[in-house]
């Protein structure tokens, strides 16, 4: 087995040949103004890294270990933002643009693809007053990227073109220096237990039992179908707190869940999520529908009351069918072949357990990620239904902004095809200070006292991964 150190001097004895497969002299469009190129290449790492370290700057990270996937970006080859109503018809315009200009070498045959990093918040116009470290909606094309699955890895380095093989050469080899030796250290075992103090919370018991009972009242006339009520809890710890093993604790404990990191600016948005929002590999359409949750008993026998007791919920069998009808009618004009099980499967994780309908659908020609995103989002799951009449009530009834909670974030591929993720069980994470998220669905039926027990099981998610942060 190579050390760190012969793996990035194999790696920067091939960086040089791999340059020379790139093109890159600038592009010209038919008006003689360069068009915005990306060069790519593609090196086979040895094996999977054991770990993904975190380094200065912009970074994100993509980790299922039931999958056995890992995606990691550092740095900016090129980013695009946006905000407003049409946020994601901007980035869908760059990104257009970007698919006939991204030219790629992979000399090592490693079978992987360059990517970039796509994302948004929840709100496609979010308050001024919020205090947000990530642009609203972001396409974000990482210097260095990692890729891993099936036990094969590899480096994808990016740039803009034009460039010259000597500035790839030094602007490459020093961010080979700066990732290489750190993705083959050894895994810390966890340590001893933080103490965390709850230090806000918005709403209080007392406002969210108003606030649950306010959208009883608008559901109650007929206003509303559902409406999903959030939290926010800001609590500090004893010691700064470890992103790395902050996510090796949460892909510990969540290894079904996608556990994602978002760092700029100094600090980290964290989730462990189980809900994909849609994922798109040719024409072929993936959507998750999760909603209706109970919680999970060490018991075997009561864990499985709870669960065939959860199928058996008018309540959280409406609330789901809410979500699936939704995404039924989101594709419909852009699909054929929409397919969701007749009855809906238990989604099991250590502290809860979801109602889950799998949906598949088949994309006609020319549909992509970013037109079903913006077709998708948001579900009933995490918004409301109907979508519209949810979204201004909760700008009006929810006492804080979501920021990129209920948002989504994902991969793109350079054919614009990848995958989006619900940013759930989420957290924003600076210094010893971290602000945690978790949301109910509210129909007629719901009982505040309980909705406010579910809220406090989906946060025990993020505060158990903290206390061994």
């Amino acid at each position: 087995m190579l050390a760190p150190r012969q793996v990035l001097e194999q790696l920067k004895a091939r960086l040089a040949e791999g340059i020379e497969r790139l093109p890159l002299a600038s592009a010209r469009g038919a008006g003689g103004e360069a068009e915005q190129d990306l060069v790519s290449l593609l090196l086979a790492l040895p094996r999977v890294p054991s770990s993904l370290p975190q380094l200065a700057g912009a970074q994100f990270q993509f980790r299922h270990v039931h999958r056995d996937e890992l995606r990691a970006g550092y740095g900016t080859a090129a980013e695009w933002r946006a905000q407003g109503t049409d946020r994601l018809r901007h980035l869908a315009a760059s990104g257009r643009a970007l698919r006939a200009h991204w030219y790629r070498a992979d000399p090592d045959e490693t079978g992987f693809e360059a990517f970039a990093m796509l994302g948004f918040a929840a709100s496609p116009d979010p308050s001024p007053m919020i205090e947000d470290h990530l642009p609203n909606a972001l396409l974000w094309v990482p210097e260095i990227g990692v890729r891993a699955s099936e036990g094969a890895a590899a480096l994808v380095l990016s740039a803009p073109r034009p460039s010259t093989p000597e500035a790839l050469l030094e602007r490459w080899g020093a961010a080979l220096d700066a990732l290489v030796p750190s993705l083959y250290e050894p895994v810390e075992g966890p340590r001893m237990a933080a103490r965390l103090s709850r230090e806000f919370a918005e709403p209080d018991q007392s406002g969210w039992a108003e606030l649950v009972e306010a959208a009883l009242r608008a559901i109650e006339a007929d206003s509303l179908q559902k409406v999903v009520l959030s939290r926010r809890l800001d609590v500090t710890g004893t010691r700064r707190f470890d992103v790395d093993r902050l996510l090796g604790a949460l892909s510990c404990l969540f290894p079904s869940c996608q556990v994602i990191n978002l760092r700029r600016n100094g600090s980290s948005f964290i989730a462990a999520t189980p809900e994909r929002l849609l994922r798109q590999q040719g024409r072929a359409l993936e959507v998750d529908a999760i909603a209706g949750t109970a919680d999970r008993d060490q018991d075997t026998a009561a864990d499985t009351a709870l669960g065939e007791a959860l199928r058996a919920s008018d309540k959280n069998l409406r609330e789901h069918r809410f979500v699936i009808d939704a995404i039924r009618e989101a594709l419909q004009p852009c699909c054929s072949d929409i397919r969701a099980p007749a009855k809906p499967q238990l989604m099991q994780l250590s502290n809860a357990q979801h109602l889950w309908s799998p949906i598949r659908a088949h994309a006609e020609a020319g549909v992509d990620l970013f037109d079903l995103a913006e077709r998708l989002h948001p579900t009933p799951a995490t918004n409301g239904q109907p979508r519209h009449e949810a979204s201004a009530w909760l700008r009006q009834g929810e006492p804080f902004e979501r920021g990129w909670y209920t948002g989504a974030a994902g991969t793109l591929e350079p054919d614009l095809s990848g995958e989006l993720w619900v940013l759930l069980r989420c957290a924003r994470v600076c210094g010893n200070r971290a602000e945690l998220y978790a949301g109910a669905g509210i129909v007629a039926g719901s009982d505040p006292a309980t909705e406010w027990d579910e809220t406090e099981a989906k946060l025990r998610a993020m505060l158990s991964a903290l206390q061994y942060a």
